[in-house]
């Protein structure tokens, strides 16, 4: 069966690959095609393009975006869009200068926190210049204080973001129909998570945000994710048909910054996407 992955992240974000590293991988792992989606940023995805040509791999660029819905913080898989498209470019740039605010007050209250950190330190972990919150992890990664980089986040940099008033999101009610102006389609993430629906009481309550997301402008939702329950799964796939859903799915690849996840087959090969999906995501692009 032919196998593909369509979420995706590089230390353009959060991951540990270089954007173009990602396409020899996904080579080797026996992938015949990716999804770049890095965390709020779109500066990998032409290096990751032309290193899939490279190697013979299809991809399609990417985003995973995080937006607010109903008091709910949702990561949203952003594909195919046109990065050029005059709204995106608006919403982009109001995202980006969230994510860019503040670095080197968030340095500084990092390095309170008994860290050995600098500007300049960060500055050297700029991917091509861009000096936002993630450059300040690979920072912290190459400190190598834990065995991966969520500890990071959730003792440094998240109470960083909250300090300095930068957690904030734009709300799913004006993202989704942008990204479908652009030409893209959008698919909820890891929906089980507390980073999705995963605080909700009851199947039913997230039945209901489905619903009226899909409503926004939601085209899909991801169907294999590593860590589902065969419940979450099920759920995953009755909704999907319920409502005439796209289906995606993806490993959330981070490299070594998340040990134990490989890109194209999750957690100790529990998963496999198949090509139809990224075949049912061309088609809607297409349309």
């Amino acid at each position: 069966m032919k196998k593909i992955d369509l979420h995706v992240h590089s230390l353009v974000s959060d991951g540990s690959f270089m954007p173009g590293e990602l396409a020899a991988h996904a080579k080797a792992q026996g992938l015949s095609a990716f999804a770049l989606t890095d965390h709020d940023v779109i500066a990998g995805n032409d290096e990751a393009q032309a290193a899939a040509a490279a190697v013979g791999i299809e991809f399609i660029p990417g985003m995973e975006m995080t937006v607010e819905f109903k008091g709910h913080k949702l990561h949203i898989v952003c594909l195919g869009f046109d990065a050029q498209h005059p709204e995106f470019q608006r919403l982009y740039k109001r995202i980006r200068s969230v994510k860019e605010g503040k670095i080197p007050e968030i340095v500084e209250y990092v390095r309170r926190k008994g860290v050995a950190i600098t500007m300049e330190q960060v500055e050297q972990f700029a991917y091509k210049g861009l000096l936002d919150r993630y450059a300040v992890m690979r920072y912290l990664v190459s400190l190598q204080m834990y065995d991966r980089a969520q500890p990071l986040w959730d003792n440094y940099l998240d109470p960083a973001v909250v300090a300095m008033g930068l957690n904030v999101n734009i709300t799913a009610e004006e993202a989704l129909p942008i990204i479908k102006q652009a030409g893209g389609v959008t698919s909820l993430a890891h929906f089980h998570k507390k980073i999705g629906l995963g605080e909700l009481d009851n199947r039913q309550q997230q039945e209901q945000a489905i619903v009226e997301l899909h409503q926004l402008g939601l085209d899909g939702m991801e169907r294999y994710y590593p860590n589902y329950t065969a419940d979450d799964a099920e759920f995953a796939a009755q909704m999907i048909a319920k409502y005439d859903l796209m289906p995606t799915g993806g490993t959330d690849f981070h490299g070594t910054n998340r040990p134990g996840i490989e890109m194209g087959s999750g957690m100790n090969g529990n998963m496999a996407v198949p090509y139809e999906f990224f075949r049912g995501v061309k088609e809607r692009l297409g349309k």
